[in-house]
């Protein structure tokens, strides 16, 4: 008997943008900033990382534990 899946892709996309600030903690803030007010966009960039799980659907379902596969 066929049973019910729910399967979670996943990936992990990156993008360089050019900051001036007077440290990386302060270029951390403006990129930040930047990327929440939509100035720095993710458009697909590069694709680092893509991995994938499946889990028997239930009502308890935590795919903190699965086992995810890169692909």
């Amino acid at each position: 008997m066929l049973k019910k899946y729910c399967v979670i892709i996943e990936e992990a996309v990156s993008d360089e943008f050019e900051v001036e600030a007077e440290s990386e903690i302060d270029a951390v803030k403006k990129g930040i900033a930047a990327y929440k007010a939509g100035e720095f966009i993710l458009e697909p960039g590069e694709i680092e990382c893509r991995k994938i799980a499946a889990m028997e659907e239930n009502e308890n379902m935590d795919f903190s534990d699965a086992e995810w596969i890169k692909f």
